[in-house]
């Protein structure tokens, strides 16, 4: 797992097995992913797909110029799907028979792309027209090399990538955080941020992870004598807003089963917490199941790729 971003200015994270690379969100531009990735030593070429947790823009700002760039798809539940089409093209009134209209045209184009054999990486990163086998047409910001849907709950696989999505609690279209299993290698890694609260599915699909990214994003004092106006403050602190740092403790102290090697903290933010006291927060409650030996804490950052976590 590579953390390449994780805060409310953008996430991304990279996982792989040996044989299989997706990316989680692209909430930063095209440009700055990939400088990240060339930091991490993380090769954007090998990547299989993207995959979205959700619409939200510090989860997908970068997406469409990525996935065209790197002509890989992209998987979404078809509620995201839906809800960022809203989003990237927000002055279009679009009925549902219109979308599925546009879901063909999206097929019929990744067909055509297939056929023409147009399996390079494109060298400009969002050209205002592109080639294609109808001709040199305006870019449509939705348009996708090709789409991919999923159901929480029910796996799919990835290469050789189990991937397993869960519903979040998040005020969201359809808010999911996945879990990726690669039994040749015997590895479980885990992404669960964006959380209001940790449900009982939530701290079921955490079981036996070794690598868990968690969110653990504000801490409560600051988060109420901070500087959001107090309709944000609601909405961090409600059951579809945020995990505080007490939030993500009391889940170690009480739910986490202690096969992690290494816990994440993730999505922290940067007006309303510290990076200490998240620290603090989750070692502390680490001591107090008797689970701090064997599992190492570290803090993803928003300005700076964490170094592979590997197993």
């Amino acid at each position: 797992m590579t953390v390449l971003a994780s805060g409310s200015k953008g996430n991304a994270t990279v996982v792989a097995s040996q044989r299989t690379r997706v990316l989680v969100d692209a909430g930063l531009s095209c440009r700055e992913l990939l400088r990240r990735m060339a930091v991490a030593e993380e090769d954007p070429a090998a990547l299989d797909a993207i995959l979205i947790t959700h619409e939200h823009r510090d989860h997908v700002s970068g997406l469409s110029v990525l996935a065209r760039r790197l002509r890989i798809p992209v998987y979404f539940t078809e509620p995201t799907h839906r809800a960022w089409v809203r989003q990237v093209t927000p002055r279009s009134n679009m009925t549902y028979a219109q979308w599925m209209e546009q879901v063909q045209r999206e097929k019929k184009a990744c067909a055509e792309l297939e056929i023409a054999g147009s399996a390079e990486v494109v060298s400009d990163p969002d050209p205002e027209v592109e080639d294609s086998p109808a001709g040199r047409t305006r870019r449509d910001p939705t348009f996708l090399p090709a789409v991919e849907y999923f159901h929480p709950g029910t796996k799919f696989l990835i290469g050789d990538l189990t991937v397993s999505p869960f519903t979040t609690p998040h005020d969201a279209a359809d808010p999911c955080g996945f879990v990726f299993d690669c039994a040749a290698e015997s590895a479980r890694m885990a992404i669960a941020t964006d959380l209001g609260y940790l449900p009982p599915n939530v701290k079921s699909a955490l079981r036996r992870i070794d690598v868990l990214l968690l969110e653990s994003n504000h801490d409560l004092d600051m988060l109420k004598d901070g500087p959001y106006p107090w309709a944000v403050k609601q909405r961090v602190l409600s059951r579809v807003g945020h995990l505080s740092n007490n939030a993500t403790a009391e889940f170690l102290a009480r739910d986490y089963d202690g096969a992690a090697t290494t816990i994440v903290l993730g999505h922290l933010s940067e007006a309303n917490n510290a990076p200490e006291l998240a620290l603090l927060s989750a070692e502390q409650a680490l001591d107090e199941r008797g689970s701090r030996i064997g599992s190492r804490v570290l803090l993803a950052q928003q300005s700076a790729p964490l170094a592979p976590i590997c197993l």
